[in-house]
């Protein structure tokens, strides 16, 4: 036994592919560990390698990757990367995806439709996952289908903060885009001092994605400044819809505020063009120096994933971050 070394040191090690590197560097310095030396590349047949420069056995491995377009792509290499980690024996894997791809296809609106945001928990716990890290799932229901701890984080106050500072002094309204997502303003509400809630009434057309009729507005908007909350801008009709919509019912002035800025095309010339006086999103994806503009505001998620991986890795609790509440 001389010979042997025992150790029950626990030994943080934070990894990330290739989509949004930034974060990952910049959750890695706040947690003052560096990022594990990783060899990524794709074969000629767009096939995905991938090696990991030392040792992870026995580690606690947190593998960082926001699953951004193309989105495919960098779900593979995600699966691809904690397959490698399971085989090289680190003791648990915590998968971390600011952003979950497919969350929107979390249930069935017809018949012979997937849920594919459950075949993505399935593909994660069967390639090796331990655990999963998201930030503001499109539904909470999405944390049932990994069979496993998962961890829920929340922007809201990494937003709500902003809007504080910059828009603390005026009268506030928070605006939820549809009626699905009230409850996600009730909490904006409680953040910001009891502000009061309106919501669009809106349709939607099951067979053209991406696209909405903002009808009517519900709630008390005339002269105030509407803060209008959504978990995502995708190519951003629904949002800038909603925008026009507040404007013409006497809205003082609109910020819009998400966690997601995907910005498929044309989202950008859209927000650009909109009456909206700021668009306020975080970092959970990567923002290409030709999809920033001036209203854009971009905020770091990356103390919020820091913190968690943090608590997990010190068994310590999560929940305070899970509910928008930790400050």
């Amino acid at each position: 036994m001389s010979g042997l070394k025992r150790t029950t040191e626990k030994n943080l090690m934070v990894f990330t592919g290739r989509a949004h590197p930034e974060l990952a560097a910049q959750v890695a310095e706040l947690l003052g560990a560096g990022l594990v030396p990783t060899s990524a590349y794709d074969f000629a047949n767009s096939e995905i390698y991938v090696r990991f420069e030392e040792s992870v056995r026995g580690s606690d491995a947190f593998v960082i990757q926001s699953h951004t377009a193309p989105v495919n792509q960098w779900i593979m290499e995600h699966l691809i990367m904690v397959d490698a980690l399971k085989r090289a024996s680190a003791k648990r894997i915590t998968v971390v995806m600011p952003y979950y791809g497919y969350a929107r296809q979390d249930k069935k609106h017809r018949g012979r439709e997937p849920i594919s945001a459950r075949l993505m928990a399935d593909l994660f716990k069967t390639a090796g996952a331990d655990r999963l890290i998201a930030v503001d799932l499109h539904t909470a229901q999405i944390q049932g289908f990994f069979d496993g701890p998962v961890d829920h984080l929340m922007a809201l106050p990494i937003l709500s903060t902003h809007v504080r500072e910059r828009y603390g002094h005026e009268k506030l309204t928070i605006v939820s885009p549809d009626a699905g997502r009230i409850k996600v303003a009730e909490q904006w509400s409680n953040h910001l001092d009891g502000a009061p809630l309106a919501f669009i009434h809106k349709t939607r057309d099951v067979d053209r994605p991406n696209e909405s009729v903002a009808n009517r507005v519900v709630g008390e908007v005339k002269g105030r400044i509407c803060v209008l909350v959504d978990d995502m801008i995708d190519t951003g009709g629904t949002i800038v819809k909603a925008t026009d919509a507040l404007m013409d019912v006497g809205a003082a002035g609109v910020v819009i505020a998400a966690t997601h800025a995907i910005l498929s095309d044309p989202a950008v010339d859209r927000l650009k063009n909109s009456p909206a006086l700021e668009v306020v999103v975080t970092n959970t994806l990567p923002i290409p120096p030709e999809h920033e503009f001036d209203k854009l505001t971009v905020l770091s998620i990356a103390p919020l994933i820091s913190r968690a991986i943090r608590e997990v890795f010190e068994d310590g609790s999560v929940t305070s971050l899970f509910d928008g509440r930790a400050q």
